[in-house]
């Protein structure tokens, strides 16, 4: 599996992004996928996932009820929807795939088999 990250840029605190990860290969549905997001200075960390077919979500403590992670098994394609951003979101983002994960948990860093590269999102205050 490929991904390809898209969507970031610069917004006001405030503002919105939608971010985008296309997936390449047959198999997207088996996969969970998730976004991690990695701030200048800082380890890169876990914000959302959601399990195969979408049935279950999971979200970082502080993006719950801001962001939402969404996906489109048709169009092999993942969404981050971020509403009310802060500068404390600015940091570059990344997609990931993971052919297990047991979603009761925040995806760790070892649970993706791929990952794409990342998207700058950058929130102005």
């Amino acid at each position: 599996v490929q991904l390809q990250a898209s969507g970031g840029g610069l917004v006001q605190a405030g503002g919105s992004l939608r971010l985008s990860c296309a997936a390449s290969g047959r198999t997207f549905s088996n996969y969970a996928m998730g976004w991690f997001r990695q701030a200048p200075g800082k380890e890169r960390e876990f914000v959302a996932a959601i399990a195969w077919r979408g049935v279950w979500t999971y979200y970082q403590h502080s993006v719950q009820g801001r962001f939402t992670i969404s996906r489109d098994d048709a169009k092999n394609a993942v969404f981050l929807l971020m509403n009310s951003l802060s500068p404390e979101d600015t940091a570059v983002y990344y997609c990931a795939a993971a052919r297990t994960w047991p979603y009761n948990r925040p995806m760790t860093q070892n649970d993706p088999d791929y990952w794409g590269q990342g998207t700058q999102v950058t929130v102005s205050s």
